[in-house]
């Protein structure tokens, strides 16, 4: 390859897996002699110029301090940290699946052992494992942890997705999951690159494509996906889907429809939760469907693609529908709220109309469904997918490969636990008997009555 297509060819491997790594200095970037050729001598300028820059700290564009911090750490170490800090530091995507039943959510609270997260038991295994020092635990900055959605209390997911920089040590999912508990399960990894391809400085013309070619074969083999340098999980996610699972009971009418697990899902109400859930479509003002947002704070406005609900099915005796919701982001308890709105009109105790009010500058009282039935069942990288999944370095995260562990966990964990909850602590039946208490038309009357108090947009105490 001719030298400026071999340039051509190193900055793009640069740019896609980082830093050429020091041992190889530049030798990559020069062409070796022609055979029967003597390289002439360096002139005596060029000579102390390279001296000068040897005894600088300068070495082939190495980063060569950077190199001497690191060895005066691992001898600080000792000799457990010395071997420990020869592992390289990588980003890594974690594919999650989790029970949420008996945590308080999934995000950790440093300092409250009161509260238990799914993201105790996961630094702990991470820990454990050997992939952190055990300091990071207890600030996750250091590691540069992020989460894809912060579940609540009690829900679950079967398609999370963190990032987080570790010491890359082998068989790392075995390894994570053997100190998990069943529950809670790693179905997936992605790494950053160029902790995965090294050049051998004995090629001296390597050719771009036959570069990639080797790298996915390795990626293949490891049955890990590549990302970028500097993926975060949060930011390039641009959109969420869940799902709530409920008995088919909630939606029978309060006055014509018996009220137990005899009841059946009839066709036509089938279509009347459908065309409900479907005004949620599109951008709206969501701050009666959280707690502690103004209705003219920006951040309040979101953005729903779509929210259905399925044909119903029968597990263990009980008929159970599945409504699912895609939308870029979800404030605190916002599908609980919009599920438990919906319920509330089909059920006879609020009027249609209350759909819209909702999204004014008036308070309205929305009841919250219980968590027990939302589940993350998958998060979007669209985006990043249309701009790095098909450039030859990169793999597109749509996680397909995993999709039958997600199924596979989502029958053996997430819908057993819900269905057996539901039968033995009747979540939802209880919740139900909560919904004559709320006042829906409090909004109404206070239009038509101006001389009526109304509650402040920012009493929510919920």
């Amino acid at each position: 390859m001719a030298a400026p297509g071999l340039r051509a060819a190193a900055g793009a491997l640069r740019r896609a897996c980082g830093a050429w790594s020091p041992r190889l200095g530049r030798r990559l970037l020069r062409s070796p002699p022609m055979a029967g050729n003597v390289q002439a001598p360096a002139p005596v300028g060029a000579a102390r110029e390279q001296d000068r820059k040897a005894r600088g700290g300068w070495r082939g564009g190495a980063r060569v301090w950077e190199d001497a911090e690191q060895q005066a750490k691992q001898r600080r170490g000792g000799p457990g940290g010395e071997l420990r800090r020869k592992l390289p530091k990588r980003k890594i995507v974690l594919l999650m699946a989790y029970s949420g039943k008996g945590y308080h959510g999934m995000q950790r609270n440093v300092g409250s052992s009161q509260f238990k997260t799914i993201e105790d038991d996961l630094v702990s295994a991470l820990v454990r494992s050997g992939c952190i020092p055990e300091n990071h635990g207890e600030d996750m900055r250091k590691m540069s942890f992020q989460r894809c959605a912060r579940t609540d209390k009690g829900v679950s997911a079967a398609g999370q997705v963190v990032s987080l920089k570790v010491w890359l040590i082998d068989d790392i999912l075995e390894k994570i999951n053997s100190h998990l508990p069943p529950h809670i399960r790693i179905l997936g990894c992605a790494r950053h690159g160029s902790a995965l391809f090294q050049p051998n400085p004995r090629h001296r013309s390597p050719d771009l494509v036959e570069l990639k070619q080797v790298m996915t074969l390795l990626c293949n083999k490891a049955g890990l996906k590549r990302v970028t340098g500097g993926f975060n999980s949060k930011n390039k996610c641009d959109a969420r889907t869940y799902f709530y699972m409920l008995p088919t009971f909630a939606f029978a009418h309060k006055d014509h429809d018996v009220q137990d697990e005899s009841y059946r899902l009839s066709t036509e109400t089938l279509l009347r939760v459908n065309r409900l859930l479907a005004c949620y479509k599109g951008t709206h003002n969501f701050h009666n469907f959280t707690s502690q947002k103004g209705p003219r704070e920006a951040s309040a406005r979101r953005y729903v693609l779509d929210m259905f609900c399925e044909e119903p099915f029968v597990r263990d005796g009980m008929e159970f529908a599945v409504i699912k919701v895609k939308g870029q982001s979800f404030m605190t308890h916002q599908i609980r709220k919009m599920v438990g709105l919906v319920v509330a009109i089909v059920k006879g105790y609020a009027p249609e109309s209350v759909l819209e009010r909702s999204w004014g500058e008036a308070k309205v009282d929305v009841p919250k469904a219980p968590g027990l039935g939302l589940v993350l069942e998958r998060v979007h990288f669209e985006k990043y997918n249309q701009r790095f999944g098909n450039d030859g370095l990169h793999e597109p995260l749509d996680w397909s490969r995993e999709e039958a562990g997600v199924t596979a966990f989502k029958e053996q964990h997430i819908y057993p636990t819900i269905i057996s909850t539901e039968r033995h602590e009747r979540s939802m039946a209880q919740w139900l008997s909560t919904l004559p208490v709320h006042d829906f038309n409090a909004t109404a009357h206070a239009a038509a009555c101006p001389d009526a108090k109304v509650p402040s947009p920012a009493g929510d105490s919920d």
